[in-house]
């Protein structure tokens, strides 16, 4: 089946970022995933390349651009890749719009530019301890004084947290205001007083992902860094989550039909029985099932980025989005690492390492059960 979604320009830009992920990602990954990070100049040459902040203003060196195919187009490369290191999008696809939307002009000045650049890195802190996807339970606080807020607080599970120089955080401002109504947005950056990153927390998979810890303790931001309006930062990410959810989709459509194709060469070549096990009636019937679910979830997402492009991508489908194909990310996992039998459970096979990194899609963007709730909820049940 031909999927229309991508034209001759996307393509071109496809071209380019496959041969930008070949020379200044590929050859240095298997590092970075012992080093917990990836360096900062890979962010500096997708700055030169026009790889971050396709959406921003071009008068702050952005593109210009409002399309997300060019955003699906660098996460479809970078896990295809199996690039989960690279922290383009969360740069790109969850903080791009807070700066974009809600930053004021002065703001804008002075983020943007570091921002397109690659000398700024971003990070989006809501996440906490006591405070999961439930967003309404955030305890992080910020008290004014004078011109400034002073937050106190910790983060966790932040992604680029210790590289990022750029922090939006997820404060309450008004300690007397119910639930999700006292809640704004900061934006913390690097060295202010009082700030520090805890350890880069190791995990399961994403090993060149830098995931950290943050605490605040008595740090004063100044007012001006308040993004959007003062007590309605639940709303604001609340308007953003979709985009969010639908980036967290692309990457799981793209790992999953990498993982199928590697498997497919796979078990083409090697033979058992005096065959090759692909032509095995199970086997065989294992592929024809993921191949066919993994095209279903591929017509699915193109649909919902069309949605988001004309502006009309709801709660609701994002949430199926990122429920199904993150759920089907990890059935394609574990069935193609058990096709590649005990050769897939080596690190030497790309596939260990892609079925390490799957894991954790069902989670983190709001984990899959919240997901079915809001899915629940919109079915007035």
């Amino acid at each position: 089946m031909e999927l229309i979604l991508y034209e001759a320009d996307h393509q071109a830009f496809r071209d380019m970022v496959r041969s930008f992920v070949a020379k200044h990602v590929t050859p240095f990954h298997d590092q970075w995933e012992i080093d917990g990070m990836v360096d900062r100049g890979v962010w500096l040459e997708a700055g030169k390349h026009g790889l971050l902040g396709f959406d921003l203003p071009e008068e702050y060196g952005g593109g210009g651009i409002r399309d997300f195919r060019y955003n699906a187009v660098l996460t479809e490369e970078l896990s295809r890749s199996g690039a989960t290191g690279v922290g383009f999008f969360l740069h790109n696809d969850v903080v791009s719009p807070y700066l974009r939307d809600l930053a004021d002009d002065e703001q804008k000045r002075r983020w943007l530019p570091g921002f397109v650049s690659g000398e700024a890195i971003s990070a989006i802190a809501m996440t906490e301890p006591g405070a999961g996807s439930d967003l309404q339970g955030i305890a992080t606080t910020a008290v004014r004084d004078g011109d400034d807020f002073i937050v106190n607080g910790s983060k966790t599970f932040i992604t680029n947290g210790i590289l990022s120089d750029l922090v939006i955080v997820a404060v309450r401002t008004d300690a007397d205001a119910p639930g999700s109504q006292g809640l704004s947005l900061l934006m913390v950056e690097r060295d202010m007083p009082g700030f520090e990153r805890g350890r880069n927390l190791s995990k399961v998979g994403l090993k060149a992902q830098d995931t950290a810890e943050m605490f605040f303790d008595d740090v004063r931001v100044p007012a001006a860094n308040l993004l959007g309006e003062l007590n309605r930062g639940f709303v604001h990410l609340l308007h953003n989550l979709p985009q969010e959810r639908l980036s967290i989709a692309v990457a799981a459509v793209a790992a999953s039909e990498w993982m199928l194709e590697m498997t497919l060469e796979y078990v083409k070549e090697r033979r058992a029985f005096g065959k090759p096990i692909g032509s095995f009636q199970y086997n065989r019937f294992t592929l024809a099932e993921l191949a066919t679910k993994v095209q279903i979830a591929r017509v699915f997402l193109n649909k919902c980025i069309l949605e988001l492009n004309a502006g009309r991508l709801s709660v609701t489908d994002a949430a199926m989005a990122k429920w199904w194909t993150t759920d089907l990310q990890n059935v394609v996992a574990d069935a193609c690492l058990q096709l590649h039998g005990g050769y897939g459970y080596m690190s030497e096979y790309p596939i260990s390492k892609a079925w390490r990194d799957s894991r954790v899609q069902s989670i983190y963007g709001g984990t899959n059960e919240i997901m079915k709730e809001i899915i629940g909820r919109s079915l007035g049940v």
